[in-house]
């Protein structure tokens, strides 16, 4: 008898046997992140075309033709363009590809005044707390806005556009706040359904009033301030 061993009474089951160690599981490769990153490229991709008009409101693409404009398999581009689905500014059309929204009046007029609701307040508390150097540091997006709209570069306008106003509100510390104000900032720059979208003139005046916005809160002037951030984020006129 082994005495080094207590003795297992009759009929008792056998103690469980010590776990066995298993070999670390192989490293593979992962692949998920640069599909991922196809994807936010050919959305960025689409993205630009939309705000220059290259995809023009109420033609319909589909998703293999695209896919050879832009170099890629047409699954980044059905999942980018399903993203711009959710977002409004393009619908499915079955069997034949996604048909561009467009923006109509309703929908510019709706999108200002929701965003004048978030950022206007935000820049007002922002105006009577930041001193007048913070906002000289935005001075070169201002610029940078200025530089595309003078060559009518309607994308390279777009996105420094959203850079500007993501920076400016930024400042609030407000992460959330900058993520909603930035995607209803991206769907008002969707072509106009009747327009095609702002022409030179209007990216101008627009650019312009960056600018014009930053000089009255370095001299903390807050009733111009309100006043210009309101005309700046209010929709174009109708243009028929």
């Amino acid at each position: 008898m082994d005495l080094t061993r207590p003795e297992q009474a009759p009929g008792a089951s056998s103690p469980a046997p010590p776990p066995v160690a298993r070999p670390p599981l192989p490293v593979r490769p992962r692949t998920l992140p640069e599909r991922h990153s196809v994807r936010a490229q050919v959305l960025a991709a689409l993205r630009d075309a939309l705000a220059s008009g290259e995809l023009e409101p109420g033609a319909t693409y589909s998703a293999p033709t695209l896919a050879e404009r832009y170099g890629v398999s047409a699954t980044p581009v059905r999942e980018a363009m399903q993203r711009l689905v959710s977002e409004g500014v393009v619908e499915t059309v079955p069997n034949r590809g996604f048909r561009i929204a467009g923006r109509s009046r309703r929908d510019a007029a709706e999108l200002a005044e929701v965003r004048a609701a978030l950022e206007v307040p935000a820049l007002l508390r922002l105006a009577r707390a930041l001193p007048a150097e913070r906002w000289s540091e935005l001075r070169p997006l201002a610029e940078a806005t200025v530089s595309a709209a003078r060559v009518g570069d309607r994308a390279g306008y777009a996105e420094a556009d959203r850079r500007f106003h993501r920076s400016l509100l930024a400042l609030t510390g407000n992460r959330h706040l900058v993520a909603v104000a930035e995607d209803l900032h991206r769907r008002s720059q969707m072509p106009s359904a009747q327009d095609g979208g702002p022409g030179p003139a209007q990216l101008l005046a627009d650019a312009l009033a960056h600018s014009a916005l930053l000089d009255a809160l370095c001299t903390g002037d807050l009733a111009t301030a309100e006043r210009l951030a309101h005309e700046h984020l209010a929709p174009p006129p109708a243009t028929d």
